[in-house]
């Protein structure tokens, strides 16, 4: 699955257009009539016992300093859990972004997919979920925002004055357009090509500086088979001598095992109430992409 968070699985998230000081999205490319995704649930397959196996590479470090390693990430449907009165499904995976292992849980439903965080979570993630990331039906070209939250915990002692970080964070996803993508496990027509962008400032407690820190994730979903292909880019600006870091990450499928799907589940639920809503504006959602991937740096 994918964050079109900032877990690379469905998350996907990060603005880097509010930090460009512009508005993202605005206008969705242009005056194109956009084309509605019939089936869209068939992009996301969420059937317990399903596999992925991603063949994965990381550079990180300062800028002009980067060093670059490769990973192997297996993401599995283990079951569903309660959260908070619903009922979500859980991914696992072995090694997301090299980060170690992890647990992942998310809602699809008539109307969407929903993200309820992860295991081990971070304090902004815990602010800014539950949060949706997809809208069905799917609709080439569309962008909405997902969350919009200021003054939160960061969680993180960056200038090491004894006092976690306040940020203002808001996350924006949006779906591109269908294209043929391929990779180890084969090739893949009409992926339907999605974006997650947020953006960070992060107000430093004792220098009274403000650090920011941006994330997009870009990634393929092919039909009956879920992601294909994620590509990630993190960068935070310097927070006192430092130079920055950037981070980018890709995953790419090399075999899959999809289960046959069931009547019974959160496919075919009726929508969680007070999550989501026929007008964006009444939306309180965060990734991508795309959150629990979006690391922090002291």
């Amino acid at each position: 699955m994918a964050k079109l968070n900032c877990d690379g699985r469905l998350v996907l998230t990060v603005g880097l257009c509010a930090l460009l000081g512009f508005h993202p999205w605005s206008v969705v490319l242009g005056a194109e009539e956009p084309v509605t995704i019939s089936k869209s649930e068939e992009y996301f397959p969420d059937t317990v016992g399903s596999r992925w196996t991603y063949r994965g590479q990381i550079s990180e470090g300062p800028l002009q300093t980067v060093e670059l390693k490769f990973f192997t990430n297996v993401s599995t449907v283990s079951g569903t859990k309660t959260m908070n009165g619903v009922t979500v499904t859980v991914f696992h995976d072995t090694n997301p972004g090299n980060h170690g292992p992890s647990d992942s849980f998310y809602r699809r439903d008539a109307v969407g997919i929903v993200y309820y965080g992860s295991e081990p979570g971070t304090p902004l993630e815990k602010h800014i979920t539950p949060y949706q990331i997809f809208r069905f039906p799917l609709r080439v070209p569309s962008s909405f925002q997902q969350f919009d939250r200021m003054g939160v915990d960061f969680g993180s002692d960056m200038d090491r004055d004894q006092t976690d970080e306040k940020v203002d964070t808001q996350g924006w996803s949006k779906v591109i357009g269908r294209e043929t993508i391929t990779v180890p496990a084969g090739t893949f027509q009409e992926a339907i090509k999605v974006e997650a962008r947020m953006n960070m400032k992060i107000h430093l407690s004792g220098s009274r500086r403000t650090v920011s820190g941006i994330d997009v994730m870009t990634a393929w979903f092919a039909k009956g088979v879920g992601l294909v292909k994620y590509s990630e880019r993190q960068e935070l600006s310097a927070v006192k001598e430092d130079r920055g870091v950037v981070t980018e990450i890709t995953e790419e499928l090399e075999e899959y095992d999809i289960k046959a799907a069931k009547a019974s589940l959160s496919r075919f639920e009726s929508p969680a109430k007070g999550v989501l809503a026929d007008d964006f504006r009444d939306h309180e959602l965060s990734q991508i992409v795309f959150p629990a991937r979006l690391r922090t740096y002291p």
